[in-house]
């Protein structure tokens, strides 16, 4: 089975990579083992992103009153909200693979394993079949970090893979990790009426966002009833029974600056990031450098250092995030074409669809404060959108933008609704160079969010 060639892992990098191939005239081979889409598409992005905005009609049926808009005691269907769920995964995982079928693309939904390289060709064994290609990217995605608790195999947990697929709600959960995937889930079963606590080890959730916007998120969502320990470490988890004894509960136990103590919950969500897959499928036998953290190493163009050997998303470390992931994609199958490209990582958006959203593009404060970069912040409340109060009554937000001395825009921050729609327009700018007289000079449509921005240019 000869091919131009191969890609193993469905996911946003290795489905973008297949339909630029299979669009660019190459024999290409998309080897995934469960499920085309990967994780985004089928555990983590989208039905997330579904469940979220069930739980944001219900928060703003909840709010109606402040609109001039009657809606008396509202509820919800679980099982309803989790077949909706599931009818959009399934529409957009088929959707893909339409796709990547009419390039011209051969799918084979098994497990591959990379025997090694040779003579300028890469060998690699699926089902029973042997193939060979010149060029091969490798897309394997990344998996849930469970760390070493003690008592942690002895309890029954989700990660965020069974926290998609519930039948009923508990009535008290407790989440390990107040990272992006924490704080979402956090926000969805807030939302539908659990009691939720948020155990965090470092000084503020969030914390590869700005940390003023994430104190403001974070105090927002403790007016809504969630609880959260920061600068806490769970030291050891158990089984307990109810105080009927009829069922088992789970006590956390956790140590911070003001002692020890245990927090008793019906479920427990382990939510402390994600680490690039790495074994299972003969990578070893490619002998690839790594770096110092154990990724991949590549170069701009995603190439590793085996020569026709390409890595991109996950794997390489840079970002574990869908959209990094479908730009490395693209510049790597244009790298094989012979295209001029080259991967930028100075202005990937970071997004948490939380209710209300926070995003962020470029550096943080304290990111720059690390680098010793000098810089100004020019701080705004969404208030100065007229959009944004006409349509967020009694709500607060902010925008803030990290300018260099000379006013290049150095990275941009918003919290508010819809964050994740608008940073876009910052991470033009960002990953531009413009100053703020440049940007300034763009023509925003009124009444928009987006006028943020310029208010605050």
């Amino acid at each position: 089975m000869k091919f131009d060639i191969a890609i193993i892992g469905g996911g946003p990098a290795g489905y973008t990579a297949a339909e630029r191939a299979g669009a660019n005239g190459l024999k290409a081979v998309l080897f995934e083992k469960k499920a085309i889409g990967g994780v985004c598409l089928n555990e983590g992005c989208i039905p997330t992103k579904t469940l979220l905005y069930s739980a944001k009609i219900l928060d703003s049926i909840k709010t109606a009153s402040k609109y001039g808009i009657s809606a008396e005691s509202p509820s919800f269907d679980l099982s309803k909200i989790m077949s909706r769920k599931d009818k959009t995964v399934k529409m957009l995982t088929g959707g893909v693979k339409m796709t990547v079928n009419s390039y011209g693309v051969t799918i084979v939904e098994k497990e591959a394993v990379i025997e090694g390289e040779s003579g300028g060709l890469i060998r690699i064994a699926c089902d029973g079949e042997k193939y060979e290609v010149k060029y091969l990217l490798v897309c394997t995605g990344s998996d849930t970090v469970i760390p070493p608790i003690p008592g942690l195999s002895e309890v029954s947990y989700w990660t965020s893979r069974e926290a998609l697929e519930i039948k009923e709600l508990p009535k008290t959960l407790v989440i390990i990790g107040g990272g992006v995937i924490g704080m979402e889930f956090a926000s969805f079963f807030n939302s539908l009426g659990v009691e939720v606590t948020v155990i965090e080890m470092l000084d503020e959730i969030l914390g590869g966002m700005d940390k003023e916007l994430s104190a403001m998120l974070r105090a927002e969502y403790a007016k809504r009833g969630i609880k959260f320990m920061l600068d806490t470490k769970v030291v050891a988890l158990s089984e307990v029974a109810s105080g009927n004894g009829d069922t088992q509960q789970i006590q956390v136990n956790y140590e911070n600056a003001e002692g020890a103590g245990f927090v008793i919950a019906e479920r427990l969500l382990m939510s402390v990031g994600r680490r690039p897959v790495t074994k299972g499928f003969g990578l070893e036998n490619l002998n690839l450098d790594k770096t110092a953290r154990g990724n991949i190493q590549v170069d701009g163009q995603m190439q590793t250092s085996v020569p026709g050997v390409y890595a991109c998303g996950d794997l390489t470390g840079f970002s574990l995030l869908a959209h990094t992931a479908v730009r490395e994609a693209e510049v790597a199958v244009h790298a094989v074409l012979g295209k001029k490209d080259c991967m930028s990582y100075r202005a990937i958006p970071g997004v948490v669809y939380t209710n209300p959203e926070i995003a962020g593009v470029g550096d943080t404060e304290e990111a720059l404060q690390r680098k010793g970069i000098p810089y100004r912040a020019v701080k705004l409340p969404m208030a100065y959108s007229g959009r944004f109060v006409a349509e967020n009554e009694g709500i607060n937000g902010m925008c803030k933008l990290l300018l260099a001395e000379d006013n290049t825009v150095l990275g941009a921050h918003v919290l508010g609704n819809p964050a994740s729609e608008i940073i876009t327009l910052a991470g033009m700018a960002v990953e531009l160079k413009l100053t703020a007289s440049e940007w300034k000079k763009m023509v925003f449509p009124h009444p928009t969010v987006g006028e943020i921005f310029k208010e605050a240019l």
